[in-house]
């Protein structure tokens, strides 16, 4: 069963992140400090650049050569150099780790800890980040391990607070707003008031 999980406003890009871990685990890595539009689009552009989206190969690139790839304009983030850094060594991990394939991460996984575990110990998924991929698993995904409430935190809530809430236009419209709100509040996403 495909995933629900539409953010991009392109077809194509929204189901490539719901048909292709791969995708999907690279749109939320590019996701900071840049539109989440812009960020989980980034796979679909990677793919028509390199003609795949297969971390062996990747991970197979040189760093430099990818990074370039990921520079060409329109480039994939804000920051392409660091970014195209870190998918590429998020991609040698999947090919290391995982036979080349992000759903390995979750797949057969029987607790929320040890997805969020897996999901934390990787390049560039700091404590937020894995919350919210285990909240997007869940919520989008059909991937519900035990425990995983516990393991996205306040990500795991029915509060529309991340990409993890978003399965369309007015979904985004009210995360988008509560964000607004948190941040008149000087609260950030996990509800913890910011100076």
């Amino acid at each position: 069963m495909p995933g629900t999980l539409y953010i991009t406003g392109d077809k194509a890009a929204d189901g490539l992140l719901n048909e292709d871990g791969t995708a999907l685990l690279i749109g939320m890595l590019l996701d900071q400090q840049v539109p989440m539009e812009w960020a989980f689009a980034g796979p679909a552009k990677l793919k028509e650049r390199l003609g795949q989206l297969d971390a062996n190969r990747i991970a197979a690139m040189g760093v430099e050569e990818f990074v370039a790839v990921c520079a060409e304009k329109p480039s994939i983030h804000r920051f392409p150099g660091a970014m195209g850094k870190r998918i590429h060594q998020v991609c040698t991990v999947l090919a290391d780790e995982y036979e080349g394939q992000a759903a390995n991460i979750w797949k057969g996984v029987d607790t929320g800890a040890e997805l969020y575990r897996r999901l934390h110990a990787l390049p560039g998924y700091g404590e937020e980040k894995s919350k919210i991929f285990v909240a997007i698993l869940a919520k989008t995904q059909g991937v519900r391990p035990q425990g995983w409430r516990e393991a996205a935190g306040k990500f795991g809530d029915d509060i529309p607070r991340s990409v993890a809430d978003i399965d369309g236009p007015e979904s985004l419209a009210k995360v988008r707003e509560w964000k607004k709100a948190q941040k008149a509040a000087k609260r950030d996403k996990q509800d913890n008031a910011v100076r």
